[in-house]
């Protein structure tokens, strides 16, 4: 196999990486002789569309997430350019930038042979890809750099990193050709990549992380005008493994155990089916920011009781959280210190409740287990096949209700896009409005906190939080606060259970960001600090770009503060 030129970025991981950094892999020939036909680029596209070219942002790096006392390099303020999420991120992201620009490179040797709607959908995708791979460089490290063609090693090493505001027009051109050339839908038969409706919805996210409202605005309603999405009839179901290809579902990458493309989910599995007890579950903070059922916020709403924490709320609540005293995977779940024996369904008998830290030392450190898209799938071989949702419909409509709202445009369509999103939830057609608490709120700054409300219970655990929380700015103040979680035992029993204040012993004040303010309840000694999370906003809002990259290239500059 011959090189006719060297496709390069990052350098440094050429250099002492080549065998990941492979731009012909013996399955596709050289550079010279591939792409040849459309067989040969649709194969070059199929290996842009795996896991490993779109990671999700980890909900453990934001407020959402609780892991024991666990923190991570975000969360904990230790972020460098040597953590290996921040050098494979990079990485990956430039090796699909450079597969991407080869096949957008080598479209016109197989336009004489090939029907032009299928070179449109073949150069679509890469033109979707390839914004998208830039987009999450600049929406994570800021200034990058950036190329569209082939490099050969002395121009490589020149490189420096482009400005931000040049990369984002040249993204949003990419994404508006896309959009021109995909189609709305696939055939059965036909891989599934991406489509037009995809390119909008992306186009708009993205925008929306720029805070160019106008262009957000204007995308997603494009994607909403398709008709061609809904929203799944049922949002407990939506995310189990059978619910594959709903009409929900914009874009997304498909898992398959016969393809051995699955994801681990024992932290999320309750220790008494086999997991490991919550040691990733929900954080006292999401629980707090689902609303009433009257809609409002748990600090104003008369129908909220610390005791019973989970009756009376948005239903999201308890599809997304596992309600206390309901049957979960075969047994009763129930964190409460003196119950020390719960029923197994299966037999008819109680036994040993490993999912109390009275019982099991290192079950649920705060008394929450994840349900959403839990799975009795899940217990074949502790792996996970469903898909990965990277966009779907609920996402677009709060997207073009947040710019509109930010645009000062309030008007009947941003109420009718949330109310169509929160009145799924309850079961119910928007349109019926006394049979779910409607949103009509027109004042923008209060109209601002609920639509921030309404995406943390719509998408948690999704991994949307933490850009949120980053393109909000509010990062700073989420991630300075504890991670809370129950006293001990014998301190639980003694000043929560006894006094009868079991679950909650307080009520949190939530903010006009929706975020609830625990310490007083800490202060009391009534809730434990879990962990101390440290977020130095004079750096973080950016990853540092790997140290290496700048060690290897005296031309790219690294981001303040590392």
């Amino acid at each position: 196999m011959k090189f006719k030129k060297i496709f390069l970025i990052p350098v440094m991981a050429f250099v002492v990486g080549c065998a990941d950094l492979d731009l012909n892999p013996l399955a596709e020939g050289s550079s010279e002789n591939w792409y040849s036909t459309a067989t040969e680029v649709e194969m070059s596209l199929n290996d842009l569309f795996r896991m490993v070219f779109w990671p999700e942002l980890n909900d453990e790096w934001t407020d959402d997430y609780t892991r024991r006392e666990a923190l991570t390099p975000i969360t904990a303020g230790t972020i460098d350019g040597q953590w290996g999420v921040v050098n494979s991120t990079w990485q990956n992201t430039y090796k699909a930038i450079v597969r991407a620009n080869l096949v957008i490179q080598n479209m016109d040797r197989i336009r004489a042979t090939t029907p032009a709607a299928t070179v449109d959908r073949l150069e679509g995708n890469a033109l979707f890809a390839r914004a998208s791979f830039y987009a999450r460089l600049v929406s994570l490290y800021g200034d990058a750099v950036y190329f569209t063609g082939v490099l050969d090693l002395e121009e490589a090493f020149t490189l420096s990193r482009t400005p931000k505001s040049t990369i984002i027009q040249a993204i949003y051109a990419d994404y508006d050709a896309a959009a021109e050339k995909l189609p709305q839908s696939y055939a059965s038969s036909q891989n599934k990549m991406a489509t037009k409706g995809a390119a909008l919805g992306m186009k708009a996210r993205f925008a929306l992380y720029m805070g160019d409202f106008a262009l957000a605005r204007d995308a997603a309603k494009a994607c909403i005008d398709l008709g061609v999405y809904s929203l799944h009839p049922s949002f407990s179901t939506l995310f189990l493994t059978q619910t594959k290809n709903p009409n929900e579902e914009i874009f997304g990458i498909p898992r398959n155990r016969v393809l051995n493309v699955t994801r681990g989910i024992r932290d999320f599995l309750p220790r008494l089916a086999g997991g490991w007890g919550a040691a990733q579950a929900p954080s006292w903070d999401l629980f707090s920011a689902f609303t009433c059922a009257d809609g409002l916020p748990i600090d104003e709403s008369p129908l909220y009781n610390p005791r019973e924490p989970f009756q009376n709320r948005d239903p999201r609540c308890t599809m997304t959280i596992v309600e206390f005293q309901t049957r979960h995977f075969n047994h009763i779940y129930q964190p409460h210190p003196d119950s020390v024996r719960v029923l197994d369904f299966r037999t008819g008998a109680t036994v040993p409740n490993n999912d109390t830290r009275s019982v099991a030392q290192f079950a649920s450190f705060n008394g929450l287990m994840l349900k959403k898209g839990v799975d009795n799938d899940w217990l074949l071989n502790f792996q996970a096949e469903d898909d990965m949702r990277i966009l779907r419909y609920a996402d677009v409509l709060l997207m073009y209700a947040e710019a509109k709202m930010e645009l000062g445009e309030i008007d009947q369509t941003v109420h009718d896009a949330l109310n169509r999103v929160r009145a799924r939830a309850y079961g119910v057609n928007f349109t019926q409005t006394d049979a779910y608490p409607a949103i009509t709120e027109t004042n923008q700054a209060a109209l601002r906190k609920i639509i921030r409300m309404e995406r943390r219970m719509e998408l948690a655990f999704e991994g949307h939080r933490y850009m949120d929380i980053i393109r909000w700015r509010i990062a700073d103040k989420v991630l300075n606060r504890p991670v809370y979680g129950m006293l001990d035992v014998a301190d639980l029993r003694a000043k929560v259970v006894q006094p009868g204040l079991w679950f909650f012993p307080g009520i949190p004040a939530i903010d006009e960001d929706g975020i609830a303010d625990m310490r007083p309840m800490a202060d009391a000694g009534l809730i434990r600090i879990l962990a101390i999370r440290n977020f130095d906003a004079s750096r973080q809002y950016l990853w540092p770009i790997p140290t290496k990259e700048v060690l290897i290239n005296s031309n790219l500059a690294q981001n303040p503060g590392y």
